[in-house]
């Protein structure tokens, strides 16, 4: 293969994707469907702060560090393909299309140095903790007005906590994951504590 038919694959490979970011962001532009205030129908014996998690659950995915407890890695490993056609993942890797991943857990969100972030997530001025990847995996857009990512999202919990378990092992220094210990006692002493305001409702 000489280096004109090469520089034609390098060609077609750089159009597709600028044709699918695009894409992403007309049909972003064109369809912004708003999420209803009050639930049109009521349910009977339901209670209202029910309604509202449920109702709010859209942009606010529930908590990670559960599912973190008995996240499986090499199944993050493989959801974190997606990742690399627009990022690189290894220690001193180039930025691309979007900023490299190394080194992200606990790093501050505009991490990259040169990297030309959206003033959306500049203006974070925050870390990437385990629940803040968790939002903008879940709905990047959602999460940071006006990013970059062109990214829709992933929308099963389980897979969220799986690459977040997979990028927390791209460190020199891995944070530590909760363990399913921990959210036992966790979820004990929620149990416990339920039980005694039910105990003191009249």
């Amino acid at each position: 293969m000489d280096g004109f038919e090469l520089n034609k694959i390098v060609a077609s490979i750089l159009l597709t994707l600028v044709i699918g970011m695009a894409s992403s962001l007309i049909s972003d532009a064109l369809v912004t469907p708003k999420p209803l205030l009050h639930n049109v129908y009521i349910v009977p014996g339901v209670k209202k702060n029910e309604l509202l998690s449920a109702s709010t659950l859209e942009n606010d995915p529930p908590p990670i560090e559960p599912l973190l407890a008995t996240a499986n890695v090499e199944n993050g490993a493989k959801i974190a393909k997606k990742c690399v056609q627009c990022h690189s993942l290894e220690k001193g890797g180039a930025n691309r299309i979007g900023p490299n991943l190394w080194g992200i857990i606990k790093n501050k969100m505009a991490h990259a140095i040169g990297f030309p972030y959206s003033k959306g997530l500049e203006a974070k001025k925050d870390t990437w903790t385990f629940e803040n990847l968790n939002h903008f995996i879940y709905k990047p857009r959602g999460f940071i007005a006006g990013t970059k990512m062109s990214f829709a999202g992933l929308g099963k919990a389980q897979d969220r906590a799986d690459l977040i378990a997979y990028l927390n092992t791209l460190s020199d220094v891995p944070q530590p994951l909760p363990s399913s210990t921990q959210e036992s006692k966790k979820n004990s002493k929620k149990d416990i504590h339920s039980k005694s305001e039910n105990i003191n409702q009249p």
